[in-house]
């Protein structure tokens, strides 16, 4: 209805950055052990082909290294991290049954709503588990499969062992592999063919304790000419100590499909985010990413596609905000591994108080993938002199049949611009405020409209008191 209020409205820095009580979290373990991975496995009963995974990703772990480029992790303490902990509430298809101190904070977050307007299905997870999970009866009929993973791997196991981390193994990087040995909780969504999903779905990932590592799977199958759209929001509260997101997000496109998956990524800046999603994308399917980074202190996050099919595409849309203390590490990873593929890159960043907005992307053209089509900007805001922006492009192209567009710019607020504005009536931060959402509008009009709001509505708490 025209005249509802946006669900996103009334957010402020409280809904994000307020815990509840964790009583459930009082003398855990912290550190990862063999022994711990042992009984995340029995807790969750199981197969023994996954328990086997866990302990040798934990093994592949203890041999990798902390990566030694892009932003400065060596103070990051997985001793003093907790990688499971159970808050005791019980997974539920009903808001209702969610305890209330639970079910508050999604309230204030606005999910509950945003479910009964515009979604075909949700999950919620609250630490290291769900605590909720519906989907639409029409979709359900449909043969559309919306799960938490842990259900999955007891409900479809022959289907999650065929397509878990088979597109991000464990050997690809420590947090990887630190994922594979801890993971819990998380998202599986499965398509089935010709099926068009209008509506989307959603995921909501809250940390809530202190020192807490969030590690959620997502796994994504969508087949043969379906379309899905998939959105995932996370948060946590600020205490001033460290936490981890280490979670995995792995998209298969089958062929003539389309996906589109959405994030607006919103953790405290205690938070270091070191997020891996990747996705396979077969014969003339498409994927589309879309994401905004506001929070954490650090961030290192990549989307990739993997265009391994003739005639597949993907578009790349991105923003990264990066305030006092923040390090966005962000960008974009292409493969391009058959003829006639092509993808859109959309990179911007906005660093203000401070804060450091790196672009790092890597774009690779097999020696047979002739005729593709490429293009990559990136935007880069600087709203003060004290804040950092760098572009770091990896372009490996191994023949010469493609059409390629690369282009890079930094700017300032234009005082012009800010003077016109305020010559006419409008205050000064608001003037400032119009600007960059000028400059964001390309990445914020993918989204549907209740999400633009949010991340217009993060965007302005972030400009807030960003006059001179």
């Amino acid at each position: 209805m025209p005249n509802q209020t946006p669900i996103f409205a009334g957010l402020d820095r409280s809904v994000f950055d307020s815990a509840n009580p964790s009583p459930y979290a009082d003398g855990i373990q912290k550190g990862l052990t063999e022994g711990l991975i042992r009984q995340i496995s029995t807790d969750k009963n199981e197969p023994e082909w996954m328990l086997q995974h866990r302990l040798e990703s934990f093994r592949i772990f203890l041999g990798k290294p902390i990566p030694a480029w892009g932003p400065d992790l060596s103070h990051l303490d997985l001793e003093n991290i907790i990688y499971y902990a159970r808050h005791g509430a019980e997974e539920t298809d009903n808001w209702e049954e969610v305890p209330e101190e639970i079910r508050s904070v999604y309230d204030r977050l606005g999910i509950p709503e945003a479910e009964r307007r515009m979604l075909a299905g949700v999950g919620a997870q609250y630490e290291s588990e769900m605590v909720y999970h519906n989907l639409k009866k029409q979709w359900e009929d449909l043969g559309v499969i919306f799960l938490d993973m842990d259900n999955a791997v007891q409900d479809y196991p022959d289907l999650v062992q065929q397509y878990f981390m088979k597109c991000v193994p464990s050997s690809d990087h420590k947090f990887s592999a630190l994922h594979g040995a801890v993971w819990s909780g998380g998202t599986f969504l499965y398509v089935p063919k010709g099926v068009h999903m209008e509506e989307p779905l959603q995921a909501y990932f809250r940390m809530n304790a202190k020192n807490m590592g969030q590690f959620e799977h997502t796994l994504i199958i969508v087949e043969e000419g379906a379309h899905a759209h998939y959105i995932e929001g996370c948060s946590a509260p600020k205490y001033g100590s460290q936490g981890l997101h280490a979670g995995l997000v792995e998209i298969f496109v089958k062929p003539g499909a389309t996906v589109r998956y959405s994030s607006v990524e919103n953790w405290s800046r205690d938070t270091y985010n070191l997020n891996t999603k990747r996705a396979i994308v077969e014969k003339d399917a498409t994927m589309e990413w879309v994401g905004g980074n506001m929070g954490s202190g650090v961030t290192m996050l990549y989307p990739c596609s993997m265009l391994v099919g003739e005639g597949a595409r993907c578009d790349h849309l991105a923003l990264a905000f990066a305030n006092e203390g923040q390090w966005q590490d962000t960008g974009a990873k292409v493969f391009h591994m058959a003829p006639h593929t092509s993808s859109s890159v959309v990179s911007k960043s906005i660093s203000k108080g401070g804060g450091c907005s790196v672009y790092r992307g890597m774009l690779k053209v097999a020696p047979h993938a002739h005729d593709c089509t490429i293009s990559v900007e990136c935007d880069a805001l600087l709203l003060d002199e004290r804040s950092r922006t760098d572009t770091i492009p990896d372009i490996q192209i191994r023949n010469n049949e493609i059409t390629f567009a690369h282009e890079a710019t930094v700017g300032k607020l234009s005082e012009e611009d800010v003077f016109y504005l305020t010559s006419r009536g409008i205050a000064k931060e608001e003037a400032r405020a119009m600007i960059v959402n000028g400059f964001i509008e390309p990445i914020v009009r993918s989204l549907p409209l209740e999400y633009a709001v949010e991340m217009n509505r993060l965007i302005e708490l972030e400009m807030e008191g960003s006059v001179g």
